[in-house]
């Protein structure tokens, strides 16, 4: 699309607001709002804005930073009147990408995979839970795993609106159903992009928090609300494209994957423990990462073991372009533009290393004896947000991939979160700890 375009568009629909997005290093969306007589100049030069403000982005002696909305982007809100929004790029003062922006780091990374040739696809899906309030986790049905009778899946209706609007707006999503938890959901988007994907998975989060709330519910993304019931993953599937040919696909091979696949594969579980803080940033993230909640916990990839930290689909032949990868640790409560840059540089780590790929667990890594779990020299994840803060800050791989003005910030931000956290009493001390001490 052309900047002329976008502008026609806005006169012909009597668009007369425009909402420009970005996010900062968390992820959380951040918007401010233009109106159409502002738009040629936003569109030309962009808007300036007090970045000193936003979460990892300017300190206050450099807090100008402008807002430059990516035409591409451009949507017409269904769900607010005469209303747009574009998603934008951040410069400084001086035109250059600004190193804070999360967008900007997820470009630069890509830009090295399609130096080599690539083209990195990717398709989450991201799981979420509708609660009565924000206040108090309490499920709105008792449903399961696609499950549809009334009272089982309370959530169709809304689900399907967020269809609608995702419609309206020209984003496809491929399913929708009840997840296996009470009250959990999921609405699959169709594979893209990665940058265009994580411009979508911005705006999808936000719709499905917008139906919830025309509803008087909320709908959460948090990885794990509730103690005794599985938690909300985002499954990334991924794969790598040269052209039109999908570069992890292979005719002979026993499990149909190339050998770029299977060192990306290798790259990514390699990985996993340094970019577990990008993909995994909450205190709460580790409450779903553990044993007995379908969350994967151990370093290891198979086809049908759904406990591993990878899982390749079966093939089905004549779709070879559906040849992918099922990475199964991060949750919807990470930065989607990091996510997805981690998670490519990993990869391409192990395309550029050549690491071999181990023999897949087609066995349940949970029911394994520890001392089984060694011997086939198999690691865990980190299983604290302080734990995924050390092994990060020890990570080059990291630092380069985020760039060191994020890196520094992200992991300044977790140590604050970490230190906030392990000073409070929670109820679980005072009615394991009060009785007997």
């Amino acid at each position: 699309m052309q900047p002329e375009e976008v502008l026609k568009i806005v006169k012909q629909q009597d668009i007369k607001f425009i909402e420009l997005w970005f996010v900062d290093i968390l992820g959380r969306v951040k918007v401010f709002t233009i109106t159409n007589e502002e738009l040629p100049e936003a569109l030309e030069s962009g808007m300036g804005f007090d970045g000193s403000s936003v979460e990892g982005f300017a300190r206050i002696y450099e807090s100008d930073l402008i807002a430059k909305p990516d035409v591409d982007t451009f949507k017409i809100l269904p769900y607010r009147k005469n209303t747009a929004k574009m998603v934008c790029d951040i410069y400084t003062p001086e035109k250059k990408p600004y190193e804070g922006d999360p967008r900007y780091c997820l470009k630069r990374n890509l830009a090295i995979a399609q130096k080599e040739g690539y083209t990195y696809y990717v398709g989450p899906e991201l799981e979420y839970f509708y609660f009565k309030t924000d206040k108090f986790p309490e499920p709105l049905d008792v449903g399961g795993y696609f499950d549809y009778m009334p009272g089982e899946d309370a959530g169709i209706e809304l689900r399907l609106k967020t269809m609608e609007y995702l419609a309206a707006m020209n984003i496809q999503a491929e399913y929708a159903h009840h997840e296996v938890a009470e009250s959990q959901h999921e609405i699959d988007l169709k594979y893209d992009e990665a940058l265009r994907m994580a411009d979508k998975v911005i705006l999808y989060k936000v719709l499905v928090k917008e139906v919830a709330r025309q509803n008087n519910v909320y709908a959460t993304f948090m990885p794990k609300p509730i103690s005794t019931l599985n938690g909300s993953g985002m499954h990334v599937h991924q794969s790598l494209f040269r052209g039109e040919k999908n570069a992890f696909f292979s005719e002979k091979d026993e499990y149909h994957l190339s050998d770029i696949a299977k060192h990306f594969t290798a790259g990514i579980l390699k990985h996993s423990r340094e970019i577990c803080i990008v993909t995994n940033q909450w205190v709460n993230s580790y409450k779903r990462l553990v044993p007995g909640y379908e969350a994967p916990v151990y370093i290891c990839w198979a086809r049908k073991n759904r406990s591993a930290l990878v899982r390749i689909p079966e093939y089905k032949p004549g779709k070879e372009k559906a040849t992918r990868i099922e990475v199964r640790f991060p949750d919807p409560g990470c930065n989607p533009y990091l996510a997805f840059a981690v998670m490519l540089r990993a990869g391409l780590e192990g395309i550029k290393n050549k690491y071999p790929l181990p023999e897949p667990l087609e066995v349940s890594a949970y029911e394994m004896e520890e001392i089984e779990r060694k011997a086939r020299k198999i690691e865990e994840l980190p299983g604290s947000l302080i734990e995924a803060i050390e092994i990060a800050e020890e990570s080059t791989l990291l630092k380069d991939i985020l760039g060191e003005h994020i890196f520094n910030k992200f992991i300044e931000n977790k140590k604050i979160e970490w230190d906030i956290y392990r000073k409070q009493v929670t109820d679980y001390e005072i009615k394991r700890y009060l009785p007997l001490l």
